[in-house]
């Protein structure tokens, strides 16, 4: 087996921050789209929900995209639960159910060290298997702002992305420097402490990705935006060598002006891959409004279109494939 897909879900009460995410179709949502972005990937639709994971304006999740890429392709998923408020509803490997606290409030992240430790425990394991690559995608709203205050207290002037065309930058860097001041720093103060960076700004998918790098040793592709930027440069700080790190993401990342993402990544020293998906003569809204600006990656869906890349589908394919299932899920809704 060459490559090995794991999705790590995760929670943050971040996300239940009124307007700082829209992976949900409201605040209190988000807790549950990690679960059914798992169960989606494995059913016709989730199982936790009767719904399928959307944005307050009814865009569709990007699971959709890992769902058609591992169709195509036919690679090996394995779900991982980092720490979220329920069990996703299909075979996984339990990590944690610690969920990120509000870090306006108290420490997010108090077990840190446990959830690493099993993860990297979990890590080890799959280094012992003939696995060369792992790929490691993320479902975790509210995540692209924990990402952001990890990035400024390690020292780097970041913005992360946002699932909406219309970042809320300056709603997350409100809350954000109201964390940094319960804590009595300012940014770059735990560059060289980044394990309470973790600790204090941090959320559950992040300690587990981290703990499974530091236990398989291979290659492994970070698939994701703007969270894996937070997530490299917490293992360049503790001391990683970067060389057999990729992040993979979606052009609509790279293309986002209200983000650093690719002035970041150079900056921690990271390659980045952008998948060259095109919605834009989609026959659905929900999917031609990708090209706007929404959504724009999670779920792991630029490392899941590497993934089918490498094994001989083309980027128009994978969006077929897309458009096949966005049609399916429309005509289940209407009966």
């Amino acid at each position: 087996m060459e490559s090995l897909f794991l999705l790590v879900l995760g929670n943050t009460e971040i996300s239940t921050v009124p307007g700082i995410s829209v992976a949900g179709a409201t605040p209190e949502l988000t807790k549950l789209t990690p679960v059914a972005d798992a169960e989606y990937l494995f059913h016709e639709k989730p199982l936790t929900i009767d719904v399928i994971p959307v944005t307050p304006e009814g865009h569709p999740t990007p699971a959709i995209i890992t769902k058609a890429a591992k169709e195509l392709a036919n690679f090996p998923v394995l779900v991982v639960r980092g720490g979220t408020y329920l069990a996703p509803l299909v075979p996984h490997v339990h990590i944690s159910n610690a969920v990120g606290r509000d870090f306006r409030k108290e420490p997010a992240l108090p077990e840190f060290g446990e959830i690493i430790k099993r993860a990297k425990l979990f890590g080890e394991e799959l280094n012992k298997m003939p696995i060369k690559e792992l790929v490691i995608g993320e479902s975790t709203p509210g995540g692209t702002t924990t990402a952001q205050a990890v990035l400024w207290a390690l020292g780097y002037e970041a913005r992360t992305s946002s699932a909406s065309p219309d970042n809320p930058q300056s709603l997350k860097e409100h809350v954000i420097c109201e964390a940094f001041k319960r804590v009595g720093i300012e940014k770059g103060q735990l560059k060289d402490n980044p394990l309470e960076a973790l600790r204090q700004f941090g959320d559950p998918m992040m300690a587990t990705v981290i703990g499974l790098a530091l236990g398989f040793r291979k290659n492994i592709v970070l698939a994701g935006g703007t969270q894996m930027l937070a997530v490299s440069a917490l293992l360049k700080a503790l001391g990683e060598d970067l060389s057999r790190f990729m992040i993979a993401t979606t052009k609509w990342v790279v293309n986002d002006r209200s983000a650093t993402f690719l002035d970041t990544a150079k900056e921690i020293g990271i390659i980045t891959y952008a998948a060259d998906l095109d919605f834009s003569k989609s026959e659905f809204k929900g999917l031609r409004d990708y090209e706007k600006g929404y959504v724009k990656e999670g779920v792991g869906a630029g490392g899941a279109i590497w993934l089918a890349v490498k094994a001989g589908f083309s980027p128009e394919e994978v969006s077929e494939k897309v458009e096949e299932l966005y049609r399916r899920l429309m005509e289940m809704k209407a009966s």
